[in-house]
């Protein structure tokens, strides 16, 4: 599966406040990235802790703040967890803002047309 392959939904301010706002913080964009890096498969939460070197209480707090946003979620392969990025949540925070982008100065463009003609 590729990143461009996954349908997006259209998320709403808050939701897509709550999770820049977790992405905001420099211990969390460093896990999420991580976790990004690790793929669709995810990646253990002890992998993340020892390539980090943060405190597991640390990790487990700023985990739940991803996972409060959407952001990863957490599956249990025996007596390993697991933290897997929610690329579809991604994808949407993204669009969000990409959607945006330029759409007054197109407009204004449009109605100034319309007003030379």
């Amino acid at each position: 599966m590729k990143l461009n392959d996954l349908k997006t939904e259209t998320l709403d301010v808050d939701t897509v406040a709550k999770a820049l706002k977790e992405l905001g913080h420099p211990t969390r964009l460093m896990i999420f990235q991580s976790v990004i890096r690790a793929g669709f498969q995810g990646i253990a939460v002890g992998g993340l802790q020892k390539s980090l070197n943060i405190p597991g209480s640390t990790l487990s707090h700023h985990i739940s703040g991803l996972a409060s946003a959407g952001l990863i979620t957490q599956r249990r392969e025996g007596r390993t967890l697991y933290c897997v990025a929610e690329f579809t949540q991604l994808q949407s925070v993204i669009g969000f803002l990409q959607d945006e982008c330029c759409v007054d100065e197109n407009q204004e463009n449009e109605q100034q047309k319309g007003d030379q003609q």
